[in-house]
């Protein structure tokens, strides 16, 4: 509990036993008048004060309003009466005042689950200079500096590991518990906790760029985004809470005159006075104010934990009328990684061709030709291999140890007149000629994430009714990708253009009330980002323009992360309108109670106290995020 709450609950456990022991002593009078003010005001002098504010600021229909009026017009009545009944009003505010403090209680844990974020700021970097290490400003690194992180450190700044290997502990980034390994020549983000070893890392971004701080600014802003329910609640209690007081005011005085000039009757106004007081404690609108953002932002903090920022409620809102889920391919489902996944040879051993291919691709820096150097697996000796020329769109010709060694795609073997063999895989073929002849072939290919099958099918039985796949890729490639996860539909061979034009197509052609969603994580799927509903980027691997145009980042690149997200907006979605129908039913029902002099005080507590603390309840639900 903060300092504020401990001194709120002093209060409250202060007034409850002046309350208790008050009814014990046999005073009465203007005595016990008196010493019942004293709890009274010791646990709602706050309340009356914020009260009379708001009458001087002409902003006076608030809950405070409400509670101070119902509060001192209960106790005049006692007085006014000589009943001496005072542990109403008291009893009344000291259990509005419990409520606040629950309240306040349930919003600091949610969040604390957000701030927890917080504690992965860096507070600085370390740099060495003359053989010791120097404590700097994150913010005064520059891109290309070598900076140490010692084991129990954070990682300030997004870099390449230059020296050393530890484990990094990722969980306060992408909620993922097990420790990550990093070596050199692995891409770092900061935010990561050093666990053991030292680590020299060449930064690549400037702080203000990094990882870190991006995350940081889009949690600072995910709460000033409110979504359709808190603005309608919003606008719902800014007209209902004068509508109730003047209500009350109608209760209060409407019907004894009626009973004094139309049936000539006593007018009873203590009665008709304690009605509408009990009435304005009864139609307190906190339930309603209180727990519909404390559930945005329950819900929020929970996907925070898990590794899903969502930058606002809105978002979190439109998320859980998500329909349509469209995807990008490579480094989304796939995980943009080339690799061999097959060697086809004729005579010469797997080895061996591999090795040729290696070495003639040595000089090269494409992606596939980093494929064969990595399936190879040893150290390259650039001086067995000379005459490289690369053809463009053909593949190389090369020397290696004085034969002639040719890997490229069908157009090269056509162009130096060699038969080949077509190959039933689905991938890049680098077909392998030496010294004129057909060696063989190796095929390679962006390898499917473990987890996009799975997450592909449990999207599907969280409701939603059709998956998409966009991408530049051959059609072939895409076909086999999209059969391989049970992707509904498929369009392949796209420019940047082309997807915005899908997305427009399938976004005219949905149902109104059914929201699309765009999962994506290159600089060229911002334009399609920005014009779905919903927006959803890899945010670990992803690039800056992808993660600035989306509502919701994934901060681990797992496509089950988007199950999730969809799980948590529908909870959250759903205990917001339990809570709103629970509210309105039953503060309907106590106000129809009260109007007709059923209700007292007591109900009247309940209503309003017992209302917000089990809607608070439900609302810290949202917090709680199952696991897949």
């Amino acid at each position: 509990m903060t300092k504020k709450q401990k001194k709120m609950l002093t209060r409250i456990i202060a007034a409850a036993v002046l309350l208790i022991l008050l009814n014990f002593l046999p005073v009465t009078g203007i005595i016990r008048f008196v010493l019942f003010l004293i709890p009274y005001l010791i646990v709602g002098y706050d309340i009356l004060k914020k009260a009379w504010k708001g009458i001087l600021n002409r902003q006076v229909f608030d809950e405070n309003f409400l509670m101070a009026v119902a509060t001192v017009g209960a106790i005049a009545i006692a007085f006014y009466e000589k009943s001496g009944d005072f542990n109403e009003a008291v009893a009344v505010m000291l259990f509005y005042q419990i409520g606040e403090l629950f309240q306040s209680y349930a919003v600091g844990k949610s969040r604390r689950n957000i701030s927890e974020l917080m504690d992965i700021r860096p507070d600085y970097a370390n740099i060495e200079q003359d053989g010791s290490l120097e404590q700097v400003d994150p913010d005064e690194v520059e891109i290309g500096t070598v900076i140490i992180v010692q084991p129990g450190e954070k990682v300030p700044i997004d870099g390449v590991v230059v020296e050393g290997t530890s484990t990094l502990n990722t969980s306060a980034l992408t909620g993922e518990s097990v420790p990550r390994e990093a070596k050199a020549g692995d891409e770092i983000i900061s935010g990561c906790i050093n666990l053991t070893g030292v680590l020299k890392i060449r930064t690549t971004k400037e702080f203000g760029e990094s990882t870190v701080s991006k995350v940081l600014e889009l949690v600072e802003e995910s709460t000033s985004r409110k979504s359709r329910s808190e603005n309608f609640i919003s606008k719902f209690a800014k007209y209902y809470t004068p509508a109730v007081c003047y209500g009350a005011l109608a209760l209060a005085v409407l019907p004894p005159l009626v009973r004094m000039f139309a049936m000539g009757a006593a007018p009873q106004w203590n009665d008709w006075i304690y009605r509408a007081l009990t009435f304005l404690v009864i139609s307190c609108p906190c339930a309603l104010v209180i727990s519909i953002p404390l559930s945005f932002f329950a819900g929020i903090g929970g996907a925070s934990h898990e590794g899903i920022l969502v930058k606002g409620s809105n978002y979190l809102e439109a998320l859980s009328k998500t329909k349509y889920v469209v995807f990008d391919k490579t480094g989304t489902l796939t995980q943009g990684i080339f690799e061999v996944v097959g060697v086809h040879h004729n005579q010469m051993e797997e080895k061996q061709l591999l090795e040729y291919a290696a070495l003639a691709e040595s000089a090269s820096s494409h992606p596939i030709s980093k494929s064969i150097q990595r399936a190879y697996g040893k150290e390259l000796d650039r001086s067995r291999v000379s005459e490289i020329e690369e053809i463009s769109g053909n593949g190389i010709t090369a020397k290696v140890d004085g034969r002639s060694v040719a890997a490229g795609n069908v157009k090269l073997m056509d162009r130096l007149g060699i038969p080949y063999k077509s190959c039933h895989k689905v991938g890049t073929i680098i077909h392998m000629a030496i010294d004129g002849e057909y060696a063989g072939h190796i095929v390679i290919s962006d390898v499917e994430k473990p987890t996009s099958k799975e997450a592909i099918a449990k999207l599907k039985q969280a409701g939603i009714q059709k998956t998409i796949m966009l991408t530049g890729d051959a059609k072939q490639v895409a076909d086999q990708v999209a059969a391989d996860l049970g992707i509904d539909e498929v369009h392949s061979e796209l420019l940047p253009g082309d997807k915005v034009e899908q997305v427009e197509r399938l976004l005219a052609e949905k149902p109104a009330k059914a929201n699309l969603a765009f999962v994506g994580d290159g600089i060229n799927d911002a334009p399609v980002l920005g014009r779905a509903d919903i927006g959803i980027a890899m945010g670990a691997m992803g690039s800056d323009a992808a993660i600035e145009a989306a509502d919701v980042v994934l901060m681990d690149d797992d496509p089950l992360k988007i199950v999730k997200a969809i799980r948590i907006s529908k909870k959250c979605l759903g205990i917001v309108y339990q809570n709103i129908v629970f509210a309105l039913a039953v503060k309907g029902a106590c106000l129809i109670l009260g109007a007709l002099g059923i209700a007292n005080m007591w109900l009247a507590i309940f209503a309003d106290v017992g209302v917000m603390v089990l809607a608070i309840l439900n609302a810290m639900r949202t917090l709680f995020v199952k696991k897949l």
